[in-house]
């Protein structure tokens, strides 16, 4: 894994500047701290950027990005891991073709010369985000993973596009603009983002499984997108007849090992992250049978007992013999890293297991690790989560008699009562434009979107003018592909959009990605090797969701490695207890709060009205308010120090600047590299 960067001008001519390709390698050094790499295409305005973190082949000059083919004609700069990439390098060498390098990132040049570059997609296996400059069509493409595990940003500006793996990289660039937008500071505070958008104007992100195709056209860039890969649920007329219960899981168990098997592949040691679910807890039993050495595993814990599944991760690791490594946070440390974290992740967070998380990641990386296998995704193809089941009672059992359903929401509340406000909502909510495309409001928005006449009283009247009449659910509904959502189930229907929204920008992206690479911790998750996920699409619903047990045929499959109590539990959503349940942690809160929601930084950074931002405060202070809506107000504050931190980071910040001063501290050259030709 690693942090790429780079741009391309309107004009072939103009020069691209060295100096700034560095500062833009530099600034995420974080993703990359093993060495930088940088290379102008002469006479065509294109310059990329590298900074290097070694998994694969770890010769710091035979590795060295970005790579050129031998003709000249093509140059790469790539972030990410292609698995399985032995078995392809060694037929591809049986073809003739000729590597310089061990590592994976080369397998894209001879495939794409192979293929040519679209015909190459479906032969990439992992986590991935690159670019591809053609010099013979005078052509980039950006192009990120299936699911969006690996971040790729792009913004167009006087000069020409700027691309990189972070926010940051781009504002690296002098030429970049940093403000915020209305929509996007809206989006913000109610943590529910419109796919490809960000927080700034002018600011993209590539979205999952999608190509920008950049080329020059009388003089000017244009830019266009392509869908390479979308998750592909059955037409529910088009399901096949039942198979027995055995089919599917022995099919998922060759799928599963086989991912595992991939994801262990590397030239250092890989550990895994370990909580107390059973996605987790799949992986290390699994994973402790593939390697000949215990397996390493680190788990949080957390001092309220609600939110801790430390006992439960150690009952799981002694039972495959693991050596694991509990590292325990409490209520202080939480708001002590709130302002680092939120540099990282460059977007707000409502909780702050996003903090917890960056810690972890700290604490594996200075414990000689730079590999870690994790469990996203495996609630988001099983339908673990609750809000996903809500749906699944509400309008996908359609033998069901009402006073059934009724029960199991009943039951579903009553068991999710921790996280009511923020997974579940309060109330129901109709969004007109998301009821039409889907059939219904799906329930992992409506806590989202309920927020909305409260984000309009906390913006500053500018921002608030401007978004009078904006619909945040008919915007998301808007970058939504119908043609994937009708006609499907309504449990496929609630997976697919909560994959396309909450999944990529929350689960891989502030609480997966950036807070793992923060501390150049690669993160591996074998729950979204993409043919176990095509597979996991076609089950039916009863093999998700039965009896009441979440996540079925996982359950079923792995019954072999995991202890009673762990295949029995219910899914927990993994959490940081919310700061109104900890006076310590609450006060930590709040001294944050008369930092950066100050009426003087409230007014300098002019994105909030002071007045409702007081009286969110005191409402989520005040023991009288309701434990809903408290666990709600408590992500409302965390929203309102993000973007106040933000601010701070990268408005108030010169960036480009910043940028400058690390390629002095880190002693990384601009003077041109040895690349590889490939």
């Amino acid at each position: 894994m690693c942090g790429i960067g780079g741009v391309m001008h309107h004009d072939p001519a103009r020069p691209v500047h060295p100096e700034v390709l560095v500062a833009m390698a530099a600034i995420q050094s974080h993703r990359g701290p093993d060495g930088c790499g940088w290379k102008v295409m002469p006479e065509r305005g294109v310059g990329f950027t590298h900074a290097r973190l070694a998994v694969i082949d770890l010769n710091p000059e035979r590795g060295r990005q970005p790579f050129l083919s031998r003709d000249g004609q093509v140059l790469i700069a790539h972030n990410g891991e292609f698995y399985d990439y032995k078995r392809i390098r060694a037929d591809l060498t049986s073809r003739g073709y000729r590597f310089a390098t061990k590592s994976d990132t080369e397998l894209l040049l001879h495939l794409a010369e192979r293929f040519g570059l679209e015909g190459a997609l479906p032969h990439l296996r992992g986590e991935f985000a690159f670019a591809f400059y053609d010099q013979s069509g005078d052509r980039l493409t950006l192009v990120r993973d299936r699911f969006g595990v690996k971040p790729l940003y792009w913004t167009m500006t006087r000069d020409g596009l700027v691309f990189g793996s972070e926010i940051k990289v781009l504002m690296a660039h002098p030429a970049v603009q940093r403000r915020f937008s209305s929509t996007g500071l809206y989006h913000q505070l109610m943590q529910l983002m419109v796919p490809g958008t960000t927080a700034f104007e002018g600011i993209h992100a590539v979205e999952p499984g999608q190509m920008v195709i950049v080329e020059r056209v009388n003089g000017a860039l244009k830019v266009r997108t392509q869908q390479y890969w979308d998750l592909n649920f059955p037409l529910a007329q088009e399901r096949g007849p039942r198979q027995p219960d055995e089919v599917y899981i022995e099919e998922l168990r060759d799928r599963f090992v086989e991912a595992i098997q991939l994801k262990l592949e590397a030239d250092v040691p890989v550990a895994c992250y370990l909580s107390g679910g059973i996605d987790s807890c799949t992986i290390m039993g699994v994973a402790a049978a593939c390697q000949q050495s215990p397996v390493k595993a680190f788990t949080i814990g957390f001092e309220d007992k609600d939110y801790d599944e430390a006992a439960i991760a150690q009952e799981m690791a002694q039972s495959v013999g693991a050596e694991q490594d509990i590292i325990r946070i409490n209520g202080n440390q939480l708001y002590d890293h709130f302002v680092r974290t939120i540099w990282h992740t460059e977007r707000s967070i409502y909780n702050t297991f996003t903090v917890a998380k960056l810690l972890l990641s700290e604490h594996v990386h200075r414990a000689g690790y730079r590999v870690v296998m994790t469990g996203e995704g495996s609630d988001e193809i099983f339908a673990g989560y609750p809000q996903l089941r809500m749906d699944m009672i509400l309008h996908g059992m359609s033998d069901a008699t009402p006073e059934e359903r009724a029960e199991l929401e009943s039951w579903l509340q009553a068991s999710n009562q921790l996280f009511k406000g923020n997974l579940l909502a309060e109330t129901p909510i109709h969004d007109p434009a998301l009821a039409e495309l889907v059939g219904f409001t799906p329930s992992c928005l409506q806590s989202w979107l309920s927020l909305s006449p409260l984000v309009s009283s906390l913006l500053q009247v500018e921002h608030r003018t401007a978004t009078q009449h904006y619909s945040p659910g008919q915007a998301v509904a808007a970058r939504l592909n119908g043609s994937q959502i009708e006609e499907r189930h309504p449990l496929d229907k609630a997976q697919y959009i909560w994959i396309k929204t909450q999944f990529e920008s929350q689960v891989l992206g502030w609480a997966g990605d950036r807070v793992d690479m923060a501390n150049s911790m690669e993160a591996r998750p074998p729950f979204l090797d993409h043919p176990l996920v095509e597979f996991a699409v076609t089950l039916p619903p009863f093999m998700r969701l039965r009896d009441r047990k979440d996540k079925y045929i996982l359950r079923e499959t792995m019954k072999g490695v995991l202890p009673q109590v762990l295949y029995d539990r219910q899914k927990f959503a993994f959490m940081a207890p919310p700061a109104n349940s900890n006076p310590i942690q609450n006060k930590a809160m709040h001294t944050l709060a008369d930092i950066y929601l100050s009426k003087r930084a409230v007014e300098d950074a002019g994105l909030l009205d002071y007045a409702a931002v007081q009286q969110t405060l005191t409402r989520h202070s005040d023991p009288a308010t309701p434990p809903a809506e408290r666990t709600q107000l408590d992500a409302v504050v965390n929203h309102l120090l993000s973007v106040q931190v933000m601010h701070h980071h990268f408005v108030a910040t010169d960036v480009p600047k910043q940028a400058r001063d690390r390629i002095h501290e880190l002693g990384w050259a601009s003077t041109e590299p040895t690349v590889a030709h490939a």
